[in-house]
């Protein structure tokens, strides 16, 4: 089982989580209720939808990228 975190998609992927956390904590849109995305959809809601956005696409590059080639091998040989 090969591990393919040592390249660099894996440190992109761990620089994209922390700047994720980074970004999660908004306190610049507490207070703001205007302006209204999309006509309806407060700021602050309209940011953190965007990020769950985002910390799907950084999942899906990190089980492309990072995940650990030959689990089904070796849980088909344990089995047997």
């Amino acid at each position: 089982m090969s591990n393919k975190t040592s390249g660099g998609a894996g440190k992109l992927v761990w620089g994209a989580v922390l700047l994720l956390v980074i970004l999660h904590q908004d306190v610049w849109f507490w207070d703001t209720f205007e302006p209204l995305v999309f006509g309806f959809i407060p700021v602050g809601l309209a940011y953190h939808a965007l990020i769950s956005l985002l910390a799907g696409l950084v999942w899906f590059l990190a089980t492309k990228f990072c995940w650990p080639e030959g689990l089904e091998e070796d849980a088909s040989q344990s089995d047997s």
